[in-house]
């Protein structure tokens, strides 16, 4: 009976044989997941090994933040924006080269008033 194999991430890989599924978790290199009540193998799951790439995040695919909720002192939040270049300047969030390109994002953004 086949039994799927499994990566560190849980992308199926492969379907392998009752005594591949063995081997791999006898060798260290997988974890074989078992039925609870009859302990028929379900699955096997690779280990992550070092050079593996970590699972991808919803974080990876949003990028940056460029605004983030600041904690005042007196107990309330508010957002500030992020500087564009780095570092934690309060009056330049964009460096004077690219000044123009966000201000003609903002001002494409803004809608005409009726």
């Amino acid at each position: 009976m086949a039994i799927p194999l499994c990566s560190s991430q849980f992308a199926l890989l492969d379907f392998i044989a009752r005594r591949q599924a063995l081997r791999l978790e006898r060798d260290g290199l997988a974890k074989v997941v078992r039925h609870q009540k009859t302990g028929v193998i379900n699955r096997v799951v690779m280990h992550r090994r070092p050079g593996d790439p970590h699972p991808t995040r919803i974080r990876d695919y949003q990028g940056q933040a460029y605004s983030f909720e600041q904690p005042l002192e007196d107990g309330h939040h508010c957002w500030k924006l992020r500087p564009l270049q780095g570092g934690r300047s309060e009056s330049t969030l964009a460096p004077p080269e690219l000044r123009p390109i966000l201000l003609r994002v903002v001002l494409d953004c803004l809608v005409p008033a009726r």
